[in-house]
């Protein structure tokens, strides 16, 4: 990615959330899932944002320009994401992918600065079925055992080759998506952990989903894999907000902001600019 301005803030326990700033326009925060981070993930949609949007593309912390910390509790990339959006000093459209839409959704129920928000596909663990949860545990056992052995190609690799579709592996294998994953297998590994331990309220409990007033587009793919665990959060989260708008992606998977960044992008790209609160 080129170089670009680099925004800066300062989470709740004092780690810098940093990243790139890319384009003019309406401001808009672009946060990253699971193992990736800002450096690489945005790449093939980041071109189609720029002329529209302002684009902050941070990552949470332990990851790219940001700083390193042992604390990787959801509750704390929550924390991170709010206080990067707080810091731009203005109102924001927030967009999230993945596990990234999971902290983008905590994030607009922690600040009125947050005036639209996009989510494609947020991982909501409660919602897992008894059978999707023992696939996604076996897989995660698969992948400590590769870290442990210093396999982190292979890692990355049973990870996504458990949520994307044969077109979307491919795309990944040429766009190089997997060796930027690996980089950050072993933090994911540990933010799973530290997930699992956490009693703080999650970002996708009815109570916490309520606190969100801004508009919410959910986006999700009709090939994404496990569909049912996409669609059933997507459900879950839609009838627990007060102003939820759905697009569905026809033909496409979980990672269609990598393999299909144009209707991504002009999906993004209609709903914020048709805010108010943004275009003023």
């Amino acid at each position: 990615m080129s170089t670009q301005r680099i925004h800066r803030a300062t989470s709740d326990d004092g780690t810098e959330i940093a990243g790139r700033v890319h384009g003019q326009g309406l401001p808009l925060v672009l946060v990253p899932g699971a193992m990736s981070d800002a450096e690489f993930i945005w790449g093939p949609l980041l071109p189609l944002l720029t002329e529209h949007f302002e684009c902050f593309a941070m990552t949470t912390r332990g990851r790219g320009l940001s700083g390193a910390a042992t604390d990787l509790a959801p509750e704390r990339q929550v924390q991170d994401v709010t206080a990067f959006v707080d810091s731009i000093g203005e109102p924001v459209a927030l967009f999230g992918w993945s596990q990234g839409g999971y902290v983008a959704l905590g994030a607009a129920e922690s600040t009125s600065a947050v005036s639209a928000a996009a989510v494609f596909e947020p991982a909501v663990t409660s919602v897992l079925s008894e059978q999707v949860a023992g696939v996604l545990m076996e897989k995660l056992a698969t992948m400590g055992e590769l870290t442990a052995a210093g396999q982190f190609e292979d890692a990355a690799r049973t990870f996504m080759g458990w949520l994307a579709n044969d077109d979307e592996l491919a795309d990944a294998e040429a766009l190089d998506f997997v060796a930027g994953w690996a980089a950050n297998v072993a933090g994911f590994l540990d933010e799973v952990q530290q997930s699992f331990q956490s009693t703080a309220p999650k970002a996708t409990d009815p109570s916490e989903l309520a606190k969100i007033t801004a508009p919410l587009l959910l986006m999700h793919g009709t090939r994404s894999i496990p569909l049912e665990w996409w669609l059933a959060g997507v459900r879950h989260v839609s009838e627990h907000v007060r102003d939820a708008h759905l697009s569905e992606f026809d033909g496409c998977g979980h990672f269609a902001p990598m393999s299909d960044p144009a209707a991504v992008a002009a999906e993004l790209v209609r709903f914020f600019t048709a805010v108010p609160a943004l275009r003023s």
